[in-house]
């Protein structure tokens, strides 16, 4: 028994512009496609619901092929700074928190970037000192990669100036050689390990809102990295067990496996207990390098605006290079953080000298910053280029003070990797960006801020086609389901994104506004506009 779709237009993804006008689903996957009273004479005895589109414009559904679901849902929960236009009023949102809070409580806060700021300078520890004397309070960077933190925060770590800094980290210090509370990439485990552990209940509740706020955005499902962040990774999986299969929150959750939480899913049983349509896992996930904003992504040549720093290598190479082999000897992908082109260098090198498992694919994720022989050499390696349009409208133009005359340096080049032939997939970073897939398809598309003119880089931008493939196709194609995912056809998942107005018919600013009407989910609708289900 199952539903008949019509009444809107539907567009497959097959091609550019293919529609068809009705689409007939059984048990979360579709049955056939074609004419509205053609497939309702053939299956008129199993058709037991017809939903009527009302107009709208139903599109396969959107995937975020890179986020952290599980970090999306904590904005719901912590101090958000991402709206902060200034150091004070982060200091200011902080000093408030911590009237709320009983003294020793921990103040945890995230989305603070100076590049937005009217004003310089960081929250650094002296600060945060002086508006939170009795709670310890860690600030983390948008980006992730760097993290603000004040007195008690370091005492709590037990870190002082006499703690070095460890490798593929930096613990800054002021101009009379103390700590000024900024700590870079793997310096932050220093505090981060010391945290209070989050709670079952805290990890599924993240998990709830994340979802539901994902289904409004039109996401029917998120390539996602969590495992090794909340103390356990048996806790974790437990609560994408519960949330989506227990509570029925369904939504299709790939996770990627954090190298450091390797081997405690290798000794869950890979996670097999709870495997399902709506579960799986993928890639080992490692980190090359760092971010833009912190200059800790590696370049091939120094800063532009600090020509002592080329960025900072999480790992050696011969490290590197054994987390690859180790994955591979497990029949694994790598999925590898690599955002300047010095790390995209040594990824692909220990890829290549690694060769990937057949029938899987490698993730370059980010590749923000590439050389074009770079780029030739990925498309001639199964590898996906993981990227987040939406980094346009936060990182421009700040990020070229950073990188200076282009030279050979390609910047974002999502345009130039398409049409040399390297599949892409399209996400969002969230919480870093805005989980939202139409304006990581506007940015695409435009490259342009929301509402403004100027546009960065306009050779590299993509058509309507090229980015909404980017989270149908693009995605399905980089977990290897692009014979059952990411287009509406036959035998394919019944996950459907329904739009307010046609992205192909209207001015790409639209889709800044365009409404989600409704989100479905193996066949189920999970969101219509005005209320979840």
């Amino acid at each position: 028994m199952g539903t008949l779709w019509k009444g809107g237009t539907i567009y497959t993804m097959k091609r550019e512009h293919d529609s068809v006008e009705a689409v007939y689903t059984e048990g979360g996957t579709i049955v056939e496609t074609g004419g509205a009273d053609e497939l309702e004479a053939k299956y008129r005895g199993r058709i037991v619901e017809v939903t009527d589109l009302k107009g709208g414009v139903m599109l396969p559904g959107f995937v975020d092929s890179h986020m952290h679901l599980i970090g999306h849902g904590e904005t719901f929960l912590k101090l958000q700074l991402g709206g902060c236009s200034s150091r004070e009023e982060v200091l200011e949102a902080v000093k408030k928190q911590a009237s709320a809070l009983p003294k020793g409580m921990w103040i945890i806060g995230e989305g603070w970037n100076e590049n937005e700021w009217s004003k310089g300078g960081l929250p650094e520890r002296r600060l945060l000192d002086a508006v939170a004397p009795d709670h310890p309070v860690l600030l983390r960077r948008v980006c992730r990669h760097v993290i603000a933190v004040n007195t008690a925060a370091l005492r709590a770590a037990r870190v002082d100036e006499d703690t070095p800094s460890p490798a593929g980290g930096v613990l800054e210090t002021d101009e009379e050689g103390r700590l000024n509370g900024i700590l870079k990439e793997q310096a932050q485990d220093l505090v981060l390990r010391v945290l209070p552990g989050p709670t079952d209940e805290y990890l599924e509740a993240a998990l709830t809102a994340a979802i539901e706020d994902c289904w409004a955005k039109g996401l029917t499902g998120g390539h996602t990295e969590d495992l090794s962040y909340y103390g356990s990774c048996r806790r974790t999986m437990r609560a994408f067990h519960t949330v989506i299969h227990g509570r029925k929150k369904h939504f299709r959750a790939h996770l990627l496996v954090h190298h450091l939480a390797l081997d405690e899913w290798l000794g869950e049983g890979k996670g097999e207990a709870i495997l399902s349509p709506l579960l799986e896992f993928g890639a080992m996930k490692l980190f090359a390098d760092g971010a833009l904003g912190g200059r800790t992504a590696l370049l091939s040549r120094p800063y532009a605006d600090d020509p002592s720093t080329t960025g900072v290598a999480v790992h050696a190479e011969h490290e590197l290079e054994q987390l690859i082999a180790k994955a591979r000897g497990l029949g694994m992908a790598v999925a590898a953080h690599a955002i300047g082109d010095g790390a995209a260098d040594l990824v692909l090198t220990y890829l290549e000298k690694h060769p990937c498992p057949n029938g899987k694919r490698d993730r370059l994720i980010h590749g923000q910053i590439l050389r074009p022989e770079l780029i030739e050499r990925m498309k001639r390696m199964p590898v996906v280029a993981d990227i987040q349009p939406s980094f346009v409208t936060s990182d421009f133009p700040w990020v070229m003070e950073r990188i200076g005359d282009p030279k050979d340096l390609l910047v974002y080049a999502w345009k130039t990797m398409l049409s040399r032939g390297v599949p892409c997939a399209g996400g969002s970073d969230a919480p870093i960006e805005k989980v939202s897939p139409l304006e990581g398809i506007h940015a695409a598309v435009t490259r342009t801020q929301p509402y403004r003119n100027t546009v960065y880089g306009a050779e590299e931008r993509l058509s309507m086609y090229e980015a909404v493939s980017l989270y149908t196709k693009g995605s399905a194609y980089a977990c290897g389901h692009e014979s059952d995912r990411g287009m509406i056809e036959k035998g394919y998942a019944a996950d459907f994104t329904i739009l307010g107005s046609d992205p192909f018919l209207e001015n790409p600013d639209a889709l800044l506004g365009n409404i989600v009407r409704m989100t479905v989910v193996n066949g189920n609708v999970v969101y219509e506009a005005g209320g979840s289900k």
